[in-house]
């Protein structure tokens, strides 16, 4: 029997080098011959805190089946996607607070260099250690005051308010501003938008007119004399490679007022007071933060990484929303089921929901939660993903449109569209996923569609984040085994 067993994983070693193509490649390059050149040791991948690998794979997006509840039917379509990092719980209470003491954190060092509040010129970079002058940024390293001088107090309050009720001291939430840059590699690829006119149609049979006026639309930001965030979408003539940096201002702060706003005659103010801000929700899924926020959060988390990992940076990917595809390819797990669970049902023989979402209308409770519940407190699917239906919804990158999957490729789908400002509310639809806490059954199943305005918040709606593989996943053996263990 072994020596059967011995033979067989010899047999399939054989066919699987005869189908990956594998060739022998020569020690020696003598004679002239090209054998390539070495990169430098590979770059091996940190696994990420707190996300699961989700392997490269093939899906039948869409439902297969009319939906008997409302008789909606919706386009199948197959699609291949590569492997990704993603979160295996929505992104918490605590990980977004964190998100925004950062932020406050910087607007005090900013102003606690400021000559208005003391000008402490060492909470600010502005030379390398060679003495050569360096874009100004902030010294990370530098602590913050434990007893705070008249300037440095003042500094501290500014960034306060009071409750006019109560007298309670208050992060002035108007104030959590956070600005960020994100550089368009897709629209700088395009050959319509190459610098060399020559370049912009490979037909040669076509005159290439040097004279030709490029224009491309880029999003910009600002905050004016009033203190307001002025977003701008310009539309000017290509002059060079960083008309591509597009950049952003966007108040960070959740919404806590959206427990009231999207719950008319009914009493949550508890929860407009409580749910962000109370350390007992700490564990909860975010909510109240619009499709801008959750950007925001997923570019500030980048930042935060770049930071700790030194020369090799560059090859890590960007935190970034999940395109529809990714998520319901992630949410139907390995054997691509109906719900993120192997059961047809909702719930176990023994009675237990695989999910916290509405079971019956008005019976928010039977599942054992009120509203959200603790992120993972039910099982995981197959890719070790948690509330992947459920808890909240979840923000995608992918804007929504009824076409849907037809209108996407088949590897890698994404529709995209950086909606301006002026743009009509129609363009700024995006792709919902997963269904919430106040969802009944048909909407959390994986293949379900729904949208939400980009910038309009919700008490049912959060996120979670994805990371690109740095190479591909079919690479990465040994991170695989690293991650395993």
């Amino acid at each position: 029997m072994k020596r059967l067993y011995i033979l067989m994983c010899c047999a399939m070693a054989v066919m699987l080098s005869a189908c990956m193509g594998s060739k022998k490649m020569s020690s020696a390059g003598q004679g002239g011959e090209v054998i390539g050149v070495g990169g430098g040791r590979p770059f091996s991948e940190p696994v990420p805190y707190g996300m699961t690998l989700v392997k490269r794979g093939f899906l039948k997006m869409g439902l297969e089946k009319q939906d008997s509840l409302w008789g909606k039917k919706m386009p199948v379509k197959e699609i291949s996607v590569d492997g990704f990092w993603m979160d295996e719980t929505e992104v918490s209470n605590s990980k977004y607070k964190q998100f925004v003491q950062w932020v406050r954190d910087s607007i005090l060092r900013t102003r606690l260099a400021d000559p208005a509040y003391g000008g402490d010129e060492s909470y600010m970079i502005t030379e390398d250690k060679e003495g050569n002058a360096v874009t100004p940024h902030l010294n990370w390293k530098k602590q913050l005051p434990r007893k705070p001088n008249e300037d440095e107090q003042r500094a501290i309050e500014s960034l306060y308010t009071y409750n006019p009720v109560t007298g309670e001291k208050m992060l002035d939430a108007s104030q959590m501003n956070y600005r960020y840059e994100i550089y368009d590699y897709t629209a700088a690829a395009l050959r319509r938008n190459r610098l060399n006119p020559a370049e912009r149609n490979l037909n040669t049979d076509i005159t290439v007119n040097p004279d030709e006026v490029v224009m491309i639309s880029k999003d910009t930001a600002y905050i004016d004399d009033e203190g307001r965030i002025v977003r701008e979408t310009i539309n000017r003539q290509l002059t060079g490679p960083w008309d591509f940096l597009n950049t952003y201002i966007v108040n960070i702060y959740p919404d806590t007022t959206c427990w009231v706003n999207d719950f008319k005659n009914a009493d949550n103010e508890i929860y407009l007071r409580n749910y962000f801000s109370n350390p007992t929700y700490n564990d909860y899924p975010v909510v109240g933060v619009t499709w801008e926020q959750a950007n925001a959060f997923c570019a500030w988390r980048t930042e935060y990484l770049l930071k700790g990992l030194g020369p090799q940076a560059r090859y890590v990917q960007r935190y970034r929303l999940p395109t529809e595809a990714e998520w319901e390819y992630a949410a139907r797990g390995k054997d691509g089921t109906e719900f993120p669970w192997n059961e047809v049902d909702t719930k176990s023989e023994s009675g237990c929901f695989y999910a916290n979402f509405k079971p019956e209308k008005g019976n928010y409770v039977e599942d054992g939660n009120l509203i959200t519940s603790r992120v993972g407190s039910y099982g995981a699917n197959s890719h070790g993903l948690f509330d992947m239906a459920g808890n909240v919804a979840e923000w995608t990158s992918t804007v929504y449109t009824e076409a849907g999957v037809t209108a996407m490729n088949d590897l890698n789908p994404q529709l995209e569209y950086n909606a301006a400002k002026e743009d009509p509310y129609r363009l700024k639809k995006k792709s919902v996923r997963g269904g919430s806490w106040k969802d009944p059954e048909s909407f959390i199943r994986s293949a379900w569609r729904s949208w939400e305005y980009q910038n309009q918040p919700r008490s049912y709606v959060g996120f979670r984040c994805v990371r690109s593989l740095a190479s591909s996943s079919n690479a990465t053996k040994k991170q695989q085994k690293r991650y395993k263990r």
